[in-house]
């Protein structure tokens, strides 16, 4: 038996973000490990600049989650300021004090951001760690999505939990065992309800029981290497189909 941890995950406006390249900033329809592990990692209180930290997070935590409604995508124009750096000033805090200064320039960035809208999925998370203990216990992080440290978003700061994140620790046998075990909010039960497939997303282990079920693998470029500089590199994600004959949808 496996220990989980199941949570749910829906806003009116989520952002999974995919590799991006040039203005354009695209996303997928169901959550990302970065994206995951920032949720996490907020809760628990860990800074972006904590690289030990971080990195010890991303070793111990695994995921896969469920996704029951894509939700519609929506394309996003923005324009951003970015006010330009300077040795003598360490931090701006507010808008006041970025256009504060004889000498105070903003650059300006255009690009095209993706939303998912209406979306809802279910991620568990088990701990694993080949080399050490895991650094933080399920009951650690479940406390923290409850109370956390920082506030939560699902993907970007614009994009915050509708719903309570209901975390409940779970033993299984699979992962699929355990996400069909998770009891959602009541206001979300409809969804469960409805007759179309829902799809599953996870990470490879030995343990989890989900050995042969894949109908196809995807690679995700989403495993942080750098917070702080943005940096990811590639892994491989396992996809299946949790009822139903249809096809998956693009």
């Amino acid at each position: 038996m496996q220990s989980y941890l199941v949570f749910q995950l829906y806003a009116p406006l989520v952002s999974w973000g995919d590799q991006a390249v040039g203005q354009e900033r695209p996303g997928t329809d169901h959550p990302s490990r970065s994206a995951l592990l920032g949720l996490i990692g907020a809760a628990l209180g860990l800074k972006r600049d904590d690289d030990a930290g971080q990195a010890a997070l991303a070793a111990d935590c695994h995921f896969g989650t469920r996704l029951y409604a894509p939700g519609l995508t929506l394309r996003d124009f923005h324009t951003v300021q970015v006010p330009a750096s300077s040795k003598k000033v360490q931090s701006l805090y507010t808008r006041r004090d970025e256009l504060s200064g004889p000498k105070a320039r903003l650059g300006t960035l255009l690009s095209f951001r993706s939303y998912q809208q209406d979306s809802f999925s279910v991620a568990a998370l088990w701990l694993e760690n080949t080399s050490r203990p895991p650094q933080w216990t399920l009951d650690t992080i479940c406390q923290a999505l409850q109370q956390p440290h920082f506030p939560l978003y699902l993907g970007r700061k614009s994009c915050p939990p509708a719903l309570p994140l209901n975390p409940q620790a779970l033993q299984a046998d699979s992962l699929q065992t355990a996400l069909d075990q998770y009891q959602p909010a009541e206001a979300m039960q409809h969804l469960l309800r409805r007759n179309q497939p829902a799809r599953d997303y996870w990470e490879y282990s030995d343990h989890i029981g989900m050995q042969g079920r894949e109908t196809h693998r995807v690679p995700r470029h989403d495993q942080p290497l750098n917070r702080r500089r943005w940096q990811f590199s590639s892994r491989e994600e396992y996809v299946a189909l949790v009822k139903g004959e249809a096809d998956v949808p693009e």
